[in-house]
């Protein structure tokens, strides 16, 4: 019998997962480590959620998302031929990467451009798995000081960006340091380069900015959003896109047939029904940030502005790691990454006011131990 491994492509045993943010079992803890919103969805769309749980259960859901497309074609000033639905904005990722980019053949040290995926270092880190995934080439390049976006003339004095790249993603506001980007730089930067240009607006609802107009002017250009970060609806996974027609029926030839679960579909459209409900959800959050960043500051820590609904914080004295366990021990959970370029830091999603205040309390109390050690020490 041959082993069940060796059954497997090479290319698939030699990848790395993506490593989602924990999903805690321990009871009463404080979860601030995967950028949910704290508030709970429209009680409209609750209802409409219940209300749709009958006799359509054994149907099957519509299969394009035809009506939530005509709702977000009307909200963003353009046709339900510019829109495509996704299971989550990570399938519309996944199906850019099909879509647009040649698997690499062999190994070469300049990979032709059609098989580029590029992207800016530190970003959303299923990037790369996606690109491993299909067999297609990475070009990370590097974030400018403060994570800020390098300029086109600076990308081409650097000579790293490919800006014949198959398919180029930018994360916009950046996840994780959270810092937003100016449109006009974005489309400087979509302007000059040549293949698809992604821009993922996970996080743009918290942001002062968005870039949507960009995929209504450029052919090459999209814009995915989400429902999961300011709508409250992560557990039924919804994501969108908005681009070019010809762009657009391209994810539609290679989706999975029923993509998107009907009651999700019923859960989108109830929420653009009641999109007042949500402008105050978020306003509430970005007060909370604020304010848990001036808290934050106050003790310490090297706080990042951001556009988004996290914080990506450089804790003092301690290493990052040993924040995030001594926070954990505090029964408050946030993330730490290990990669070279953040290990630094800790990412905290903003929770409610009272999460937000258990935090401090808990760094704070932290500072205190460390300053009460550093105290000892010296004495003896």
């Amino acid at each position: 019998m041959r082993s069940p491994t060796s059954l497997i492509r090479p290319l698939v045993r030699s990848l790395e997962a993506y490593v989602p943010g924990e999903q805690p079992r321990i009871k009463g803890l404080i979860k601030l480590n995967t950028n949910e919103n704290p508030y709970p969805p429209s009680p409209k769309v609750l209802a409409a959620v219940r209300a749709a749980v009958d006799a359509r259960l054994r149907l099957y859901p519509n299969p394009t998302s035809h009506a939530l497309r005509v709702r977000l074609a009307r909200l963003h000033g353009c046709r339900p031929e510019n829109v495509f639905v996704g299971n989550g904005s990570d399938e519309i990722l996944a199906l850019a990467v099909r879509a647009f980019v040649e698997p690499l053949t062999r190994r070469v040290a300049r990979p032709d451009s059609r098989s580029v995926v590029q992207f800016f270092s530190p970003s959303y880190s299923l990037y790369p798995v996606l690109a491993d995934a299909h067999g297609a080439a990475i070009n990370a390049v590097p974030l400018g000081t403060d994570f800020a976006l390098p300029g086109v003339a600076a990308l081409r004095r650097q000579r790293r960006w490919r800006f014949d790249a198959a398919l180029s993603l930018v994360t916009s506001p950046n996840a994780p340091s959270g810092r937003g980007y100016e449109t006009s730089d974005l489309h400087a930067l979509a302007a000059a380069t040549r293949g698809v240009v992604l821009l993922d607006e996970a996080y743009v609802d918290f942001a002062e900015d968005d870039a949507m107009r960009l995929a209504l002017e450029h052919p090459h250009v999209i814009v995915a959003r989400t429902f999961s970060k300011s709508y409250s609806l992560c557990f039924q996974r919804i994501g969108y896109a908005v681009g070019h027609p010809d762009l657009i029926a391209a994810f539609d030839r290679i989706r999975d047939s029923y993509n998107v679960n009907g009651l999700g579909q019923v859960a989108a459209l109830a929420t653009l029904d009641d999109l007042p409900y949500y402008r105050r959800t978020i306003a509430r959050v970005v007060r909370t940030r604020q304010a848990m960043a001036r808290a934050l500051g106050e003790l310490g820590f090297e706080v990042l502005t951001s556009q988004t609904n996290f914080l990506l914080v450089r804790p003092p004295r301690l290493p990052a790691e040993i924040w995030l366990e001594r926070l954990r021990a505090r029964r408050i959970l946030v993330r730490w990454f290990r990669s070279r370029d953040v290990r630094e830091y800790l990412r905290i999603s903003v929770g409610t006011d009272a999460e937000a205040k258990a935090l401090v309390r808990a760094a704070r109390a932290i500072v205190r131990e460390i300053e009460g050690a550093a105290t000892l020490k010296l004495r003896t």
